[in-house]
């Protein structure tokens, strides 16, 4: 599936279960994750990548994921939605 359709899914997810949710089109800074949102008081980070891309990250991109997770939030890199869902469960 492509990257835009993954977004979508996840996009209408988060909004369909009250989550403040942002889809990142333009940042005052390169490297910052596709979705933002929060969710019971909670900050999540996504990349999203087109199936079977999950592992294609650069190097910003990874170093703007380590630090929301290092802010006490929580992020992650995917090509489904099943991630997200089991991000905010877990």
């Amino acid at each position: 599936m492509c990257e835009s359709k993954i977004q979508t899914e996840i996009l209408r997810y988060l909004e369909r279960n009250g989550c403040y949710v942002v889809k990142v089109v333009l940042a005052n800074k390169s490297g910052v994750p596709d979705i933002l949102f929060c969710k019971d008081g909670l900050f999540y980070a996504v990349e999203v990548k087109a199936t079977g891309k999950k592992k294609s990250t650069t190097k910003l991109q990874d170093w703007n994921l380590q630090k929301v997770i290092e802010s006490g939030g929580k992020a992650i890199v995917t090509d489904k939605l099943s991630d997200v869902i089991e991000m905010i469960k877990g």
